[in-house]
Formats: structure tokens, C-alpha cells, sequence
């Protein structure tokens, strides 16, 4: 369920017109556009290349497209209807086996054909290579529940659905020509045209110049490379393919694309893209570049490659919705995209969504939320955090999920996996996410004397607490046995006006204790695991430090 009831159309719009959130800034650009080109409906679109396995960064182009969509709905009070196509340029020719697919020797016979037209490599489930990928796609997108019209580059192409656009490229390509040759280097200068011809006895994707064209009959003419037979073939029906650049503006055209969004790696290809799209007299699509996705190295992750992460994996570990949130956040900015990201976007996506009841319209229109949810975000409902259930499941070398809800019951009565499903998943999360990253990670620091003999007074001074004492009243206790040396901060004072403490305590406490670098509020964690169960890790600690 939602946390509120909807407000008013006109204060949420014009609350929206003033919003400095990004989507709502992108879709001011496509409201400014229809004021100068009215139209009666506005189409969103994606591209993905089947060429590798669908990655977190496919996912994210339409995750970030979706919401510009509904600012742009709450902009025009859903007036205007809206599209959005998620496009797969599935003709493309396989230009390289990709490293992360087997029976690589049998792709590697289809090189440069349609990746359409390339078996499947995984099973028999699929016709093609291309038809597996953008399954995967799909599969994905509809389990998130994307409002989107999925559109196959090879459907449209033998269709007939470009062939008008098609033609109008074929009349234009002295000026398409003109816009691509200075961009290329000599060699590429010599054999380029902005269209691919598919070989009828190959079935290969040809990158050959064009010795004629005949624009009155809707033809080019090129020379096979095997054969040196010259080869009349018409542009529409699916028999050539455009080139990369050529391939976008005609789509644009042909679709009457209004936004679309691309990675900073093609911002000249827009810009080149949408000079052709001008030359086809039509307007380029609104849109900006965002930022590339690196892996744990600081690389570009790459479909071929397999590097940072795949969907599957990054949903082994976490919700969809943390996921939506990592691709909301600063999307203009440079980001790694790897497993330790994960724990931080669990709690940070819980975090604004438990802030949002208790803020007003302009601050929710600020909240990821509200944009992750299409205005709707769901009811708070988890009791605790996903770096609270790591460090259970760190702390007791939990197997299964009985053990977790045994801790947090105690801690939270009344709570359990049917009141709290969500939590029920979170804490499976946690499980899979400490056996895969922190457990072969896992390494206990030796404390020294100074930190043993602060160990020494923590475990007896926890001892003397009750059972039922509460987080706050066991962080006090862990506070102040940390006011000593090294452990002091005296640039920060307490309420008392007593030094402060610094973070290397708690840091300490989670190297010696628990053999991981950071964790969640100590006293937060001693409450949930339990005091008897604490006082037993650091005798255990001390005993290994014997």
C-alpha cells in the first residue's frame, strides 16, 4: 500500500514545475518541446545490444527513462499520452564471441551474421542467439513491472516498418555522407555507407561501399567481396541494415522518438545521430548522457566481458527497489558497480522510504522514492537493517534463516516472517550476501594490550547489564568504557563534556570481534544478538589472542 493519499493534481504539478530532481528537469526539456512541436502522444525509447548477457546497465537506462516518463505525466496531468519502447538492435552482426557464453567455437562460425540469425548458444530454447538475450531482458523487465513495448530491430526491419525511412535515407545519403566521412579515419573512409547489405548467400552483415544507387527504383548496388559480383539489392524488406549511426537517426525518425537517453561513451554518436535525424527533416530526440557503470577495478563494465555485475546477481543480494535507487542517485556521475555497493542501498532505499510519511509534497518530490515507486513508494515496514542482519549472520555463522528470526524475534516481539515478508526476504539476502563476500573476506585482528584490556572491561561491564537492557542504555556502556586512550577524540565533547570517542573504537570492535572492517551501531547490534551471546565473542576473541 501507499503511505498517503494522492494530492491534488494542480499543487503536485506545480510543486513538480519548481523541482530541481532530475527527472523532473529532464522532462521540463520534452514539455518545452511539445510547446514548439505539438503532438498528441510522446514515445520514450531504449536501446539494447544483444550482443552480450543484459546487464545492470540496460536495466538502469530503463529505470531512469521510466521516471522522467511519470515526471513527465505529473507535468502535463497525464494529458498527453506516452510510450515507451525498449528496442533491441538484435540485427546487428556478431562482431566478436563473447567471453562469458559457451560453445564459443560454434558462435564463432556465424561471425557478421545477424545476431538473429547466430543459434542459441545456451540451449534449444531460443531460435537465435539474439532471441535469447532479449529474452533475458524481458524477463527481467516484466518481473519489475516496466510499462514498456518491447520492439526487435530484425521484426522491423522485414516488417516493412522502416522501409519509408529507409527510402528517405537513400535519397539523403549524399548529405548522411557528408555528416560521417569527416568523422573516420581513411581506411574506413573508403568502404563506409551508411547501409549494410546482408548477403542472400552468406547471410553476413557486409561493411562493402556502394558502386550505384537508384533512388527512383529504392536500390543500391555494391560489389561481393567473395565473388566481385556485383549485387543489386533494394533497402526495404529487412535485406541491407543501417549502420550504427545511421541505423539511430533513421530510427528516431521512423518512430518519432521524442527522448531517449545515452552513456557518456556516445555523446558523439548523438550528436552525429541526431544531424542525420535533421538531414531526414526531422527534430532528434531530448535526452542526456549519463555516466558509464565501472567495475571493482575502476573499468567500464562491458556485456562481452561479464565485468561488475548481472542482474541476476545484484537481485541474489538485494531488492530491486536498492537496486532503482543506485541508478536514481547522481546518474551524471561515475559510479562502481560491484557487490559492496549493495548493503548501502538496502538500508539507505529503507531509509527514505521510513522519512517519507513525515515529509511534505516538495520534500517528497525530492525523496528517490517517490520516483523509484511512479509517485506511489510503499509503507515502512523493516524493523531492522540489512548491515544488522550481515553482522548477525556474521556473528553467529547463521545457515539458515530460523536462526536470524530467532534474534531479531527476541529483539522485536511479535515480529516474524509472516507479519514481515519483506524482512523474511531481506533476511535471505543477508545470508546469501555473507556466505558469497564477507565469510571468505573473514579475517579477526589480534588486539593489543591497550585494546585487550578495554575488551576486558567491555565484556564485564556488559555483563553486569540486564537482560533487557535497551540499545541506547548498552551504547552508553560501550561509550564510556571507549573513553580512554587511544580511543579518545577531543575534538568532539559528549553531553557531559567529556572527550569524545573516536570511530577506531567501534572499528576495533568489529576487527577483533567479528573479523569484518565496519558494522551497524554497536549497542543496536548487542541488543539484537543478545548480551550473554556478546560477552561469549569476546571471551572468545580474547581466547584466540591468548
Amino acid at each position: 500500500m501507499s503511505v498517503a493519499a494522492t494530492p491534488n493534481p494542480s499543487s503536485l504539478r506545480e510543486l513538480a514545475e519548481q523541482s530541481n530532481a532530475w527527472p523532473f528537469e529532464e522532462a521540463r526539456k520534452i514539455v518545452a518541446r511539445l510547446k514548439k512541436r505539438p503532438k498528441d502522444e510522446v514515445i520514450f525509447e531504449t536501446g539494447y545490444g544483444p550482443s552480450g548477457l543484459p546487464h545492470i546497465g540496460t536495466f538502469g537506462e530503463v529505470a531512469r527513462t521510466t521516471m522522467v516518463r511519470h515526471a513527465f505525466r505529473v507535468l502535463t496531468d497525464d494529458k498527453v499520452k506516452t510510450r515507451l519502447i525498449a528496442f533491441s538492435d538484435d540485427m546487428d552482426g556478431l562482431r566478436k564471441v563473447p567471453d562469458n557464453v559457451p560453445n564459443r567455437d560454434m558462435m564463432a562460425t556465424h561471425l557478421g551474421k545477424p545476431l538473429t540469425r547466430v543459434p542459441d548458444p545456451f540451449s534449444n530454447e531460443h531460435p537465435s542467439f539474439g532471441a535469447a538475450n532479449n529474452a533475458r531482458l524481458r524477463k527481467f523487465l516484466d518481473n519489475f513491472g516496466f510499462d514498456y513495448e518491447f520492439a526487435s530491430s530484425t521484426d522491423y526491419y522485414t516488417a516493412g516498418r522502416f522501409d519509408a525511412t529507409l527510402l528517405a535515407m537513400l535519397a539523403a545519403y549524399d548529405r548522411v555522407m557528408e555528416i560521417i566521412l569527416p568523422t573516420l579515419g581513411p581506411e574506413r573512409r573508403a568502404t563506409y555507407s551508411p547501409f549494410l547489405p546482408i548477403s542472400e548467400r552468406t547471410g553476413i552483415v557486409l561493411q562493402v561501399p556502394m558502386v550505384a544507387r537508384d533512388v527512383a527504383k529504392g536500390t543500391i548496388t555494391y560489389v561481393d567481396p567473395d565473388t566481385n559480383e556485383q549485387i543489386e539489392t533494394a533497402v526495404t524488406g529487412g535485406r541491407v541494415k543501417c549502420q550504427w549511426k545511421a541505423d539511430w537517426a533513421m530510427r528516431w525518425v521512423a518512430l518519432g522518438i521524442d527522448y531517449e537517453m545515452a552513456g557518456k561513451d556516445l555523446i558523439d554518436s548523438v550528436r552525429l545521430s541526431s544531424e542525420i535525424c535533421r538531414a531526414l527533416g526531422a527534430t532528434p530526440p531530448e535526452g542526456f548522457n549519463y555516466e558509464l557503470f565501472l567495475d571493482e577495478k575502476g573499468q567500464k563494465i562491458s556485456k562481452s566481458k561479464g565485468n561488475g555485475l548481472t542482474i541476476d546477481e545484484w537481485l541474489r543480494y538485494a531488492s530491486p527497489e536498492s537496486l532503482s535507487l543506485f541508478m536514481y542517485r547522481e546518474p551524471k556521475a561515475a559510479k562502481r558497480l560491484y557487490f559492496d555497493v549493495i548493503p548501502r542501498q538496502v538500508d539507505d532505499y529503507q531509509q527514505f522510504v521510513d522519512a517519507y510519511p513525515r515529509q511534505d509534497l516538495k520534500q517528497r518530490l525530492q525523496n528517490p522514492v517517490w520516483h523509484i515507486h511512479s509517485g506511489e513508494p510503499p509503507a515502512g515496514e523493516m524493523p531492522i537493517s540489512f548491515a544488522m542482519l550481515l553482522t548477525l549472520v556474521s556473528s553467529s555463522n547463521a545457515e539458515n534463516a530460523e536462526t536470524l528470526w530467532g534474534f531479531i524475534g527476541r529483539y522485536r516481539p511479535g515480529v516474524t516472517p509472516q507479519t514481515h515478508p519483506k524482512l523474511d526476504t531481506m533476511v535471505r539476502y543477508a545470508i546469501h550476501y555473507f556466505h558469497d563476500f564477507v565469510l571468505p573476506e573473514k579475517r579477526f585482528r589480534q588486539p593489543s594490550e591497550v585494546e585487550r584490556a578495554a575488551l576486558l572491561d567491555l565484556r564485564d561491564a556488559l555483563a553486569q547489564l540486564p537482560a533487557g537492557s535497551t540499545a541506547e542504555q548498552i551504547q552508553d556502556v560501550v561509550y564510556e568504557i571507549g573513553r580512554r586512550e587511544p580511543f579518545l577524540d577531543h575534538k568532539k565533547k559528549a553531553k557531559d563534556g567529556k572527550p569524545g570517542v573516536s570511530l577506531d573504537w567501534f572499528n576495533m570492535l568489529y576487527q577483533v570481534l567479528l573479523g569484518q572492517e565496519k558494522g551497524p551501531r554497536f549497542g543496536s547490534f548487542v541488543a539484537v544478538y543478545g548480551i550473554a551471546n556478546t560477552v561469549d565473542m569476546i571471551d572468545g576473541a580474547l581466547a584466540r589472542s591468548a
